[in-house]
């Protein structure tokens, strides 16, 4: 039920905001005028969401090195994904729940209008709320993120969330005079600084006792996304006999429950940056297409993405050594074979 009404609300708001909101600048910019403040709306609470918006972030501080950005989210997980990112500077963030803080979700909305911007961005097109939410801010040049067609055929990745809109981004400025950046799109990334990432060995090694490498798994999705027991066991079977010589771990979710029943070691922490820590200093992570795959590509790791219901062309680790496996069309065999590339 709680399904179908998301569904509903979804399908009403795209309905009411379609015709919300088309990029525009008020005047020209040129290559030397100084974007100094810069709005990004991404008004969604999922931890992989919000981590797919580190690439624009990154995009507009190499755009615009002297920019300050603010941030309309939702929930409370984006301060600690942008904790080192200096440029961040105010971070407006409605409730999960509008319905429960009213005066909150109300008082982040009319923040949008104490500030004034010199550009501000609508992170997914496909969100009304964010359309909305360009709409109401006051800026110069609003960017809501429709797409080019003639970008479509020429980059392959076009699709991918985190890169579509940096690509229609890079077309929108150069309509205004911005030198267009011809740059590859940056990657995921957490910016774990060095005291987390030796405290993710440290906390690694206390648990495996060795120096080989490690594999580690996250059995856990949600929904369909979600492989079976039955599925897991068969795979970590193959994988233990592929990789005799590899630690094999499994990082658990919040609920702390496992696909594996417990049978292989493992760590659980609630702590998004702890576990980019620790993800940091493994050989490769596997795992369902969900936030915490996002969290390793962010962290660094070589990740392989497993895909089965999702578009993994939307959705897809791309940072080194990163692939996507769709496992509709791939058995196992074929799927160590892979996890080699990434390994070697």
């Amino acid at each position: 039920m709680k399904k179908k009404i998301n569904a509903v609300r979804r399908s009403v708001m795209k309905s009411l905001t379609k015709n919300i909101g088309k990029s525009h600048a008020e005047g020209k910019l040129n290559k030397d005028l100084k974007v100094k403040r810069v709005l990004i709306s991404r008004p969604n609470h999922r931890l992989g969401n919000l981590l797919l918006l580190t690439p624009l972030v990154q995009e507009i501080e190499n755009t615009f090195p002297d920019a300050k950005i603010d941030l309309f989210v939702k929930g409370g997980v984006t301060p600690i994904i942008f904790k080192n990112y200096k440029s961040v500077d105010n971070i407006y963030q409605l409730p999960k729940k509008p319905f429960s803080n009213l005066l909150k979700y109300l008082k982040g909305w009319f923040a949008l209008k104490w500030n004034k911007y010199d550009l501000a961005i609508n992170a997914t097109q496909g969100s009304s709320s964010g359309r909305l939410s360009i709409s109401f801010a006051k800026a110069d040049h609003k960017f809501f993120g429709e797409d080019v067609e003639e970008l479509k055929t020429q980059y392959a990745d076009y699709n991918h969330i985190a890169k579509n809109t940096i690509y229609n981004l890079r077309y929108y400025l150069a309509q205004i005079g911005i030198d267009e950046n011809k740059s590859e799109v940056p990657f995921l990334d957490l910016k774990l600084d060095n005291s987390e990432i030796e405290d993710g060995k440290k906390k690694l090694h206390d648990i495996v006792k060795n120096n080989k490498k490690t594999i580690c798994l996250f059995t856990n999705a949600t929904g369909d996304k979600c492989y079976s027991e039955a599925w897991w066991n068969a795979f970590y079977d193959k994988l233990q006999a592929t990789f005799p010589d590899y630690n094999i771990i499994e990082l658990l979710p919040v609920e702390n429950i496992s696909k594996l029943n417990f049978k292989i070691p493992n760590f659980y922490s609630k702590d998004v940056r702890e576990m980019g820590g620790f993800i940091a200093n493994c050989a490769v992570f596997i795992a369902a297409d969900n936030g915490v795959m996002h969290l390793a590509s962010a962290s660094g790791a070589p990740t392989i993405g497993l895909f089965s219901v999702t578009d993994e062309n939307m959705y897809k680790p791309y940072n080194h050594k990163s692939l996507s496996i769709n496992t509709n069309n791939v058995d196992n065999d074929k799927v160590m074979e892979l996890i080699k590339t990434s390994l070697n």
